[in-house]
């Protein structure tokens, strides 16, 4: 039997979820917290117990009157596996999924995940994820590392780069200001200040997750963002100053976040998602000694009673226009904008 549960009212939520390879921080309440709390979606993980244990379809309904009604799993998520055993099993959650988005007028529903159980339809988008394997010694990981990363942290060093993981608001406050910056450098606007003050509360303060953060003379100028659930990590915001790309920051933060790592016995580093499209990121991640896969999301449509691709992203004039604009005002429009877009 199927049932509709909401994670922030089951104090046990994230106990309860199993130890299997597909269960991630995106699976936790913790994670349910902040989406929910942020942009007030609600939250409906199709949920099925039996032999003790628990198949789950993450969902939570985006109702949005400039970009419609729909089912996501889950916004703002790189990746979100159906937590189930079998292809029957995913096939009835999914068919239930379905039938609700029916009733309750949603535009589609989309997976973002699931390639397992859905890879002979077509996929909405594709990604490359890449994970890197902690389980051996700094050193060995070390020497995993292409020889450019190598020298990027190393050059770092060498530039008087200091580094250090931090759970405070202040370093949130840092992040946020970085974020805002590398977001205008890529043309989009940054997300509210109030979901990084949701991070803050329900992740870092709370150190299931944490902030690596570079600093040159006292001034925070690069850092990652990090959370942890189980034995994986995962790298889900960068953000830095392009006036001190030259002194590689970040590589430094990275580096910092991975000794950290194997210091509490993490098991894995998951990089995240990242474009076909962007060959820059790719390398990057791919330098850091990772496995690479393909990520791939699924988006069936209730008018069209099919599968179909994604819609656009912002075109190339839009992306100049948010590079044009002061920060202020890009802030201001994530502010307002961000929650229609999950």
């Amino acid at each position: 039997m199927i049932r509709i549960i909401n994670p922030l009212e089951n104090p046990d939520w994230n106990n309860e979820l199993p130890s299997c390879p597909s269960v991630s921080f995106f699976h936790t309440s913790t994670w349910a917290k902040v989406l929910h709390a942020s942009y007030h979606y609600k939250p409906l993980y199709l949920t099925m117990v039996g032999n003790g244990k628990i198949s789950v379809l993450p969902v939570m309904e985006v109702n949005s009157p400039l970009t419609g009604k729909r089912g996501v799993s889950l916004p703002f998520t790189d990746y979100c596996e159906p937590i189930v055993s079998n292809d029957n099993q995913f096939e009835e959650i999914f068919t239930y999924a379905t039938e609700y988005g029916k009733k309750n007028g949603w535009r589609y529903v989309e997976i973002r995940g699931g390639k397992k159980f859905l890879d002979k339809h077509e996929p909405s988008e594709n990604y490359f994820g890449h994970t890197l394997n902690l389980k051996k010694d700094t050193g060995k990981i070390f020497s995993s590392f292409r020889d450019s990363t190598k020298r990027n942290i190393k050059k770092a060093e060498k530039e008087g780069i200091d580094c250090e993981v931090d759970y405070s608001l202040n370093a949130v406050n840092d992040f946020y200001r970085l974020n805002s910056l590398t977001r205008k450098e890529h043309g989009l606007p940054s997300q509210p200040y109030y979901f990084f003050k949701n991070l803050y509360e329900e992740i870092i303060s709370k150190r299931v997750g944490f902030i690596s953060l570079a600093k040159f003379n006292g001034i925070a100028i690069g850092g990652n963002m990090y959370f942890q659930h189980g034995e994986k990590v995962i790298f889900k915001y960068g953000a830095s100053d392009k006036t001190y790309h030259h002194v590689r920051p970040n590589n430094l933060a990275m580096w910092t976040a991975i000794k950290l790592c194997c210091e509490k016995g993490y098991k894995y580093l998951c990089f995240g998602k990242t474009d076909t499209n962007n060959a820059g990121l790719r390398q990057y991640k791919l330098g850091w000694g990772t496995e690479e896969h393909v990520i791939k999301y699924f988006k069936f449509d209730f008018l069209k009673d099919s599968f179909v691709k994604a819609s656009p992203k912002m075109s190339a004039f839009q992306h100049k226009i948010f590079n044009k604009l002061p920060i202020s005002i890009s802030n201001a429009i994530g502010h307002l904008l961000y929650k229609h877009m999950g």
